[in-house]
């Protein structure tokens, strides 16, 4: 598979609750990263879990998948029934038909509001 099928396929899994394929595409000292809370997940088994026990209510929605060789970027929608809509940014290394690390930027939809100086400059979304 290509990277930027690999990475769908990351999501789609992800999306079907299918855990032991999630781990397929995972190499077995994946490293992920998420700067925005701070933490740092090691190993394929770390990063399945957090998403199996993840709250349940929640779907995702895969808005975008870029690549420029091994670095493919995701971009999706994750609306929870009772966390609201988080956008996430993922840049991905595919290396050998595995995701070896990855760094994702989670954040809520309307979490970081605008400041009113720039209100002269931008159209509200």
């Amino acid at each position: 598979m290509e990277p930027t099928e690999i990475v769908q396929q990351l999501w789609d899994r992800m999306q079907a609750r299918d855990w032991p394929g999630l781990g397929e595409l995972l190499a077995d000292d994946l490293v992920v990263e998420w700067p925005v809370s701070a933490e740092r997940i090691v190993g394929r088994e770390n990063y399945v879990m957090i998403n199996a026990e993840y709250p349940e209510g929640w779907s995702i929605r895969v808005l975008r998948i870029v690549a420029d060789g091994e670095v493919v970027v995701s971009e999706v929608e994750v609306p929870h029934d009772t966390m609201g809509v988080h956008r996430v940014a993922s840049f991905w290394t595919v290396r050998d038909g595995k995701v070896v690390d990855g760094r994702e930027y989670w954040t809520c939809l309307g979490s970081d509001p605008s400041p009113q100086w720039r209100a002269a400059y931008v159209q509200r979304v």
